[in-house]
């Protein structure tokens, strides 16, 4: 069940993220993640918010599947991109063998610390076999709001490597570094990019 203060929160944040949803280029990140694709892959963005990856990999040739659990981001994705964003929670993702890749950049970061296992095994029974998956977390450990109340929970990068690969990934990069969000905080994070093994 996704934290009611945090949807809340992006709900109302359409206007605040108006400026994001110019798409200019894809980031480096997001450029690596196509890069493994195969061509007109079909890719879950899983938390899409203004759907701006989702954007680049249209443009890409690739076909997004952008999803979030807020209606005021859903709202804002499709009236700025035709993109066909639509409504969906971690806990609705039950696709089976649907995907080529999977996209959950600084999303899953909203989900409780204990139910991340069971959401990156659901990941990975959507993905089919040799299947791309991005997840961003924040390093650190437990659970905590921010100063705009949102609920965010943290990973060490060796925890975040060992739930991809216990649900059956091989994890082919890792990068960390530092970014200042919407609660203007500088904060320590992690990527990592993994293939679904046969």
């Amino acid at each position: 069940m996704p934290d009611a203060k945090t949807i809340a929160f992006y709900d109302s944040a359409a206007d605040q993220y108006a400026n994001l949803t110019k798409t200019g280029k894809p980031g480096g990140l997001l450029k690596s993640f196509m890069a493994l694709l195969p061509p007109n892959a079909q890719v879950l963005d899983l938390g899409c918010g203004p759907a701006r990856a989702s954007v680049h990999m249209r443009d890409a040739g690739f076909r997004p599947d952008p999803v979030d659990a807020s209606q005021g981001m859903i709202t804002l994705a499709n009236e700025t991109h035709q993109i066909g964003a639509r409504l969906l929670t971690f806990d609705d993702l039950d696709m089976v063998a649907a995907y080529d890749g999977v996209w959950a950049n600084f999303s899953l970061l909203h989900a409780p610390v204990a139910d991340l296992p069971r959401h990156i095994d659901a990941i990975a029974r959507a993905l089919r076999s040799g299947g791309i998956f991005h997840i961003a977390m924040k390093t650190g450990e437990g659970e905590a709001r921010d100063a705009i109340d949102r609920m965010y929970s943290y990973v060490t990068v060796s925890a975040l490597q060992s739930m991809v690969e216990v649900a059956g990934f091989t994890v082919l990069g890792i990068d960390e570094g530092r970014e200042v969000g919407c609660a203007g905080t500088n904060d320590p994070f992690v990527t990592m990019r993994a293939r679904k093994n046969a």
